[in-house]
């Protein structure tokens, strides 16, 4: 669905592409992260959301050989003729993947991304930003495999363009924590890198119950996340990716009362007395002072108690590798009394469920 809104400054990718805040057209329905992950330029969130069991399943399947026939995020059929050697990244959450999976020298092209993540992606040239695909670039540099953005953050239209002059086009977007460690294993068996997807994969999963099993048991605080607070406050959905990633961290999110929506009434965020305030535009110069000086919130609880804390908003909504210490550091925004084990103490057999 898409609305005439006033978009708050992070765009997110099926997770966090930045722009300029202003008025324009934007996708309003739920990403979770996910794709992008922001950056200093303007964002509105479409969150990514989970509510199952992260823990892992394990299989003996092998990963199939090309030609490979996937089913994308989108519920469509793609075959990839044979294993890419010319891919291009639409969202950069799909950029991080890669690189995380060692086919980094595979990359043609990729989305903007403001972030600027990893540092050596800058080489790689950009051939889209939120809203455009230059699809005749991406023709001329020969690519076997495209990997593209749902929930509108790829247009549908290149998608289809794509589609029509035979490139190969798998369509990514995670509603759902569950379904972002999906993505980074069909991600990996697109490119021909299934078996070390499904380790990142799995040691993501294990990671998030470990974290999720320290917080089960810990007080949840009222918490509100506020992505941007220009023109209007902007929050989590109900049932978001955002809120769930609050809610395996430990804390109880307020949402805007909409599955869709990110924008919440004043009068409910007031009556819903946050017990945190964590800023995730705190990288646009939003400050605890600033926040407490707001007309009516000197009585929050968060106020009060000087429990307004900045938080990074890119490892926190962007659907890719970083998600973990996107939890991290949730955690230590609102439970900075627990230890969590090191991720290096971790093992991915070992896995409890981490659903609250």
């Amino acid at each position: 669905m898409r609305s005439t809104t006033c978009t708050p400054r992070s765009f997110r990718e099926p997770r966090g592409l930045s722009l300029r805040p202003k008025c324009t057209v934007v996708a309003i329905a739920l990403v979770a992260l996910g794709a992008f992950g922001c950056s200093p330029a303007a964002r509105t969130t479409i969150p990514p959301d989970a509510t199952g069991s992260t823990a892992p399943v394990v299989t003996g399947t092998p990963v199939p050989s090309f030609p490979l026939t996937l089913t994308d995020d989108e519920g469509t059929t793609v075959t990839v003729p044979a294993e890419p050697t010319k891919v291009v990244s639409l969202t950069p959450a799909t950029t991080e993947i890669l690189f995380e999976l060692g086919a980094a020298d595979r990359i043609v092209a990729k989305v903007e991304d403001p972030a600027h993540y990893p540092p050596e992606a800058d080489r790689i040239p950009n051939v889209a930003k939120f809203g455009s695909v230059d699809v005749e670039k991406i023709v001329g540099l020969g690519a076997d495999l495209v990997i593209a953005g749902g929930n509108t953050f790829t247009p549908p239209e290149a998608i289809a363009q794509l589609r029509s002059l035979n490139i190969p086009t798998v369509v990514v977007y995670a509603p759902t924590v569950a379904k972002m460690f999906d993505d980074v294993e069909l991600t990996g068996r697109a490119v021909g890198r299934g078996d070390q997807a499904r380790d990142l994969a799995a040691s993501m999963r294990a990671q998030f119950d470990q974290i999720g099993a320290a917080t089960r048991n810990a007080n949840k605080p009222r918490t509100w996340y506020e992505i941007d607070a220009t023109g209007a406050f902007y929050g989590p959905a109900d049932d978001s990716f955002l809120a769930e990633m609050i809610r395996l961290a430990g804390g109880d999110p307020i949402t805007t009362g909409s599955p869709n929506k990110f924008d919440i009434p004043a009068e409910r965020l007031l009556k819903a007395d946050p017990e945190v305030i964590l800023l995730g535009d705190a990288a646009y110069g939003v400050t605890a002072a600033q926040v407490a000086a707001r007309p009516g919130w000197k009585t929050m609880t968060a106020v009060v108690r000087n429990a307004i804390r900045p938080i990074d908003d890119i490892v926190v909504t962007r659907p890719g590798p970083r998600i973990v210490e996107g939890l991290r550091a949730l955690v230590a925004a609102l439970h900075p009394e627990l230890a969590l084990p090191s991720p290096a103490s971790v093992s991915p057999s070992a896995s409890a469920s981490a659903a609250p």
